[in-house]
């Protein structure tokens, strides 16, 4: 068999237009200790999008954490991770990470494309319950670099009750003393290029009764309540909110309500309407003079943040909190237009046969021996749903000039075909830095053989169906 052939197509530059817009839909929801509802189209805006966001960031905060449910968490996915992976997974996004303190979950869906240019993540958390021993409440954060830009997503469940407002605050201040990140470019929350920040918050409305909450609701009068929201107020005079924008708040407060119902809290409580769950963001020395809050102005930052929708969505009543959503178009220019590694599946790939994978390094890549390349279906769901893979530098060839090829077992190639595509894993970066192209693979023959993956034996028809719960 010849060994080493031609690897034509590689070293060329993907994604050269240096100034992209970059979709984001972030969601927050106070599930309640809810299972997940049967549809999350709404939710996630897969009927009414002009354009797809690039990104989905989902933030929850009391999901079932009672022990048992946490326990089977652990060992598989919760219920909430497994409805929108599954949801987002056929329409090509993949869970690039996760982090769940107790019922406060955060979750970060990409599209495939963006995945070799998705770096230094890092996760992290800060409890504020009990003193700081207790993770009911606190934050998570996931911090990110998009095409070179530093963002960070902080998914926050802060103290309850009208009279804690300053708790609120001095628990915001607490995670953004606490989170700390590896590296020197930003270690601290406050230090990334742009910050969001949401979740149930939990400020509420001042001085005006329930009566009067209640009758500016009724008569689209929201706006009469906004100069009496704990957090509008706290915004103007708090040091530690300088800087952090918001949309209108056009929606009807969020909290709290009737279980699968429209109607505001009848119970014995009769908790005052408030606008608990809320989105906010903050780009690195923005200046706020001259700015509205609902789209900030052109200028010259690092990304210029653009605010398309605010709102509320009050179908969902599985909760005594409504979910809000904001989708952003993010504009910048990017500093990486280059992946790490770029990958080229050779010929025809069949069944059987040994497969060719070229691919090339730029020189700055930190290659590792523990570095691999996986084969994915597309529709992949997260970075260990592979079908199987292979170490690169096992039988590694030099063919050219920092060109290599490695040889992919016929026996692995999957006998019932279909579209396919190739990701390099660094072991170093603890990422995917290189995604090829879609290819075919053409149908085998009729057959049950067996497949070798994390060194068990397992046959072709228990590959297929997969393991729903292992992202």
């Amino acid at each position: 068999m010849e060994r080493c052939r031609p690897a034509e197509g590689l070293g060329v530059v993907r994604g050269t237009n240096k100034v992209i817009k970059f979709g984001l839909h972030i969601l927050t929801w106070n599930v309640g200790t809810a299972a997940p509802p049967d549809d999350v189209t709404n939710l996630l805006q897969l009927d009414v999008q002009i354009q797809e966001p690039d990104m989905y960031i989902i933030g929850l905060q009391e999901v079932n954490s009672k022990l048992s449910s946490f326990l089977i968490d652990l060992a598989f996915s919760d219920p909430w991770t497994i409805l929108f992976t599954a949801t987002l997974a056929p329409l090509g996004y993949v869970k690039i990470t996760s982090i769940r303190m107790q019922g406060v979950l955060l979750l970060i869906f990409v599209k495939c494309l963006h995945l070799p240019y998705i770096r230094d993540l890092e996760t992290n958390y800060t409890r504020t319950g009990l003193f700081g021993y207790w993770g009911n409440k606190g934050g998570v954060v996931v911090r990110l670099s998009i095409y070179g830009h530093l963002i960070c997503f902080l998914n926050c469940h802060l103290p309850a009750h009208m009279e804690n407002k300053s708790q609120r605050l001095d628990s915001f201040e607490r995670i953004l003393e606490m989170q700390q990140f590896s590296g020197c470019k930003a270690q601290a929350i406050l230090d990334h290029d742009l910050v969001f920040w949401f979740g149930d918050l939990n400020f509420r409305i001042d001085d005006h009764g329930l009566h009067f909450i209640r009758e500016s609701i009724t008569k689209n009068r929201c706006h009469l309540l906004w100069d009496k929201d704990q957090l509008n107020r706290a915004k103007k005079t708090e040091p530690i909110l300088s800087g952090f924008l918001e949309g209108q708040l056009l929606f009807k407060p969020t909290y709290k309500f009737n279980l699968d119902s429209t109607h505001y809290d009848t119970s014995g409580k009769k908790r005052k309407p408030a606008w608990t769950d809320r989105i906010l963001w903050k780009v690195k020395d923005c200046s706020q003079a001259g700015e509205t809050e609902a789209q900030t102005s052109h200028s010259n930052k690092p990304i210029n943040v653009i605010l398309n929708t605010y709102d509320s969505q009050m179908e969902y009543g599985i909760s005594d909190h409504k979910p809000v959503l904001g989708t952003f178009c993010l504009e910048f220019e990017k500093t990486i237009t280059r992946a790490l590694v770029e990958l080229l599946p050779e010929g025809e790939w069949i069944p059987g046969c040994d497969a060719v994978i070229s691919y090339c390094m730029l020189d700055e890549y930190p290659s590792s021996t523990w570095d691999w390349i996986g084969l994915y279906k597309v529709g992949f769901r997260c970075q260990s749903d592979y079908v199987t893979y292979l170490w690169v530098k096992d039988d590694e060839l030099m063919v050219n000039d920092g060109i290599y090829q490695v040889y992919l077992n016929g026996e692995e190639v999957p006998r019932d075909g279909g579209e396919f595509l190739l990701c390099y894993y660094s072991s170093n970066l603890e990422s995917i830095v290189g995604v090829s192209s879609t290819f075919q693979i053409q149908p085998g023959c009729a057959g049950n053989p067996l497949e070798i993956v994390n060194g068990m034996e397992m046959s072709r028809d228990s590959l297929a169906q997969g393991d729903s719960d292992t992202c």
